[in-house]
């Protein structure tokens, strides 16, 4: 595991310690989870632009199946 160095106001940190106290957890488990929670939003953040690339690309491709209808044998064959 890393160790992490930052600066707070030492209230600030008071205060949060407090706080953390009465919820039964610490400052180290609250940070955490907010990165965590962070880096899950950042890739959520990522996975929907690539989606919203995706469909943006399928409605400006000219390809398509040429009205070809295939049988369901067709599609599972290997």
């Amino acid at each position: 595991m890393t160790h992490l160095t930052i600066a707070l106001e030492e209230k600030l940190l008071e205060e949060a310690e407090e706080k953390a106290r009465q919820q039964g957890t610490s400052i180290e488990e609250i940070l955490q989870r907010y990165l965590e929670s962070y880096v899950d939003t950042q890739q959520q953040e990522r996975q929907r632009e690539a989606i919203e690339g995706l469909l943006d690309l399928s409605l400006k491709s000219s390809s398509g199946s040429g009205g070809r209808k295939w049988t369901r044998a067709e599609l599972y064959e290997r």
